[in-house]
This record gives C-alpha cells, structure tokens and sequence, in this order.
C-alpha cells in the first residue's frame, strides 16, 4: 500500500507479509511506523481475503532492533511521559484474529524480540539473534509474556540478565518453532502459511483464541503496565534511557 512509508505490505495469495522498513535503522520501532503497523493490521484483520500474517523485517540483517531511541531522544522524550509506541503496537500484535507468523531474519532486540513474542508462531534464519534488554534501561519489558512461551524460570534469565540468545538455543528452549538457513526463511514460513490457510478459517480463530486464554493470564500483562508507569517516573529509568539514547545518537552521528 501506498500509504505505507515505515513498513511495506505484500499479498501472497491469502498470505499477507508485512516488512519493518527502516533498513538504515536495523528496522528500528519508530512512532510513525508503530502507527503503521497498528493500522496496517486493522486493516488486514477486516479483509477476508486474508487468512495468514507474516511479521519479517526489510533487509538480511535485522527483524527489529527495538525502539527507535535516537528518535526519542531527539524528541526529548527520556521522561516518564514519553509515549510507548511500541508496546501499543506489540498489543496490536497479541490482538490480532488471524494466525500471525513472525520470520525473524537476523537481529530481534528489545522491542523487536517483544513483537516476535507476540506472534503465534515464530520461524528463525540461523542469523537470527533474541535479546530482551529492558531491565538494562529500568523496565519491565516482556514478564507477562515471554514465560508462556519459554517457561518461568527461562524467562527469567532471559530478562534478568538481558544476554543475547542465538537461533539455535532459541530453537532448544522454544522461543523459536523452527530455525533454517537464511536463504530458506522465505519459503518456509510461506509454506507454513499456506497450510495454515487451507484450514478452517473459523477453527484457526477459534484454536487460536482458546489456547491464548489457555496460556495467558491479563492480570500478568496489566501489572507489568503498572509497573512500568511508575518505573518510567523513577531516576534509575530516565538516566537508564537517556545514557543509552544518547549513545545511540553519538553512534548516528
């Protein structure tokens, strides 16, 4: 679609693929393309043409390397008021009535491994790299949903220690379902979906939504959000995000 700058949409068959298209930003989260993806999947969610979702990112060296943390900084956003574009379109994500498949080609930090997660499946190049980094900036990012996805106890390792997790680990700890070559990413998660889209349509729905409420829990998500309104106000934060934005800007510079 045209109207798209951020992101880029492409129709295979009933497959809709969806590309994070900030290349020269690793596919960095930014406000305009969060508002992208936000309505891009509203979009896709009435149309009845479309039965499978593919979340990848543009490019062969980044899925998504998070939030946009040049952009934030520049907009003198570092205080607890600054708007969090990105989890609302991870929302979106989690949202969504349609099978979404994520296609993580290279790098998936922070709120890129966060909408990965929020995918109903996740398919991985052997380039493809996790790292949950929000303790690093003083927040809780990910607590309510990674453990349905790797455990209790994994999941906590994982956001603790903010370390990076490579597609073969991923693969042994169940973040990812599959892992193949990076040439082959492609057409595996395209083959994945068009056996998705044989099936049912109103049966996927309903599979879907059953196994979310079967494996998620909304007092979990609504206490990571509280806390992480009054984490935003602390000093450890805003000192937390703005040495780490204002890296990132001297790096850009």
């Amino acid at each position: 679609m045209s109207e798209f700058k951020a992101i880029i949409l492409e129709h295979h068959g009933s497959t809709a693929v969806v590309r994070l298209n900030r290349v020269e930003k690793h596919n960095a989260i930014s406000r305009e393309m969060a508002d992208e993806l936000v309505r891009c999947l509203d979009a896709l969610g009435a149309n009845p043409d479309v039965r499978v979702i593919v979340l990848t990112g543009a490019g062969d060296k980044a899925f998504c390397a998070g939030a946009d943390m040049a952009e934030a900084a520049l907009g003198g956003q570092a205080d607890g008021e600054r708007r969090d574009w990105a989890a609302q379109a991870a929302v979106r994500l989690v949202r969504a009535g349609k099978p979404v498949i994520a296609a993580v080609n290279g790098y998936a930090y922070g709120g890129g491994a966060i909408f990965a997660v929020c995918c109903d499946i996740r398919i991985c190049a052997a380039s493809a790299r996790f790292r949950f980094v929000g303790a690093t900036y003083g927040l809780a990012v990910g607590a309510s949903m990674l453990p349905r996805v790797v455990g209790g106890p994994m999941a906590k390792e994982l956001i603790f220690t903010a370390r990076t997790v490579d597609a073969e680990e991923a693969l042994s700890i169940g973040l990812a379902n599959h892992v193949v070559p990076d040439a082959d990413l492609e057409r595996t998660v395209l083959d994945m979906a068009v056996q998705i889209a044989g099936n049912s349509p109103a049966a996927i729905a309903a599979s879907k939504e059953v196994i979310d409420i079967a494996t998620s829990t909304k007092d979990a998500a609504r206490r990571e959000l509280e806390h992480n309104l009054a984490l935003r106000q602390s000093e450890d934060h805003v000192s937390r995000f703005r040495a780490a934005a204002e890296r990132v800007v001297r790096r850009d510079a």
